[in-house]
C-alpha cells in the first residue's frame, strides 16, 4: 500500500495480540503515511497507552486479547472521542449491542476499506 490520504499523518492505535498480525499491519498502516501508536497486545499495555499518548486519532482494535476482551481500552477510547474500528475474524452479532454500531473490518484486512471505516 503507498501514502493513502485518509491516513497521512494520522495517529492510529494498534492493538493486536498476533504478533504477525500487528507488524503487517503496521507496515501496512506504516507504508499509507499514519504514525502507528504500538502495537500493543494486552489490557495492561493498552490501559498505559491510552493514558499516556496525548494525540490519537484513531485505533484498530483486535476484540480478543490472548483471552482478554478488550471492551475496556473501546470504552477508554470512545470517551476521549477517538474513532475505532474493530479489525476481528467475530461476527457482528457476537458483539455487545453497545458496540455493533462500530465499523467491523473482518480479517484478513483490506487496509484502504478500514482506513475509510474508521473516518467516514
Amino acid at each position: 500500500m503507498t501514502s493513502h490520504p485518509i491516513l497521512a499523518g494520522r495517529h492510529i492505535l494498534l492493538v493486536e495480540d498476533d504478533f504477525f498480525v500487528a507488524h503487517d499491519l503496521t507496515l501496512s498502516l506504516q507504508a499509507a503515511g499514519a504514525v502507528v501508536v504500538g502495537p500493543v497486545s494486552s489490557l495492561a499495555s493498552g490501559r498505559t497507552v491510552i493514558r499516556r499518548t496525548s494525540r490519537l486519532d484513531g485505533a484498530i482494535m483486535d476484540i480478543n486479547l490472548g483471552g482478554e476482551l478488550s471492551y475496556e481500552l473501546i470504552d477508554m477510547l470512545l470517551a476521549r472521542d477517538v474513532p475505532v474500528t474493530f479489525a476481528t475474524g467475530y461476527d457482528r452479532q457476537a458483539l455487545p449491542a453497545r458496540y455493533r454500531d462500530i465499523p467491523l473490518c473482518e480479517k484478513p484486512l483490506d487496509m484502504v476499506s478500514c482506513a475509510k471505516a474508521l473516518f467516514a
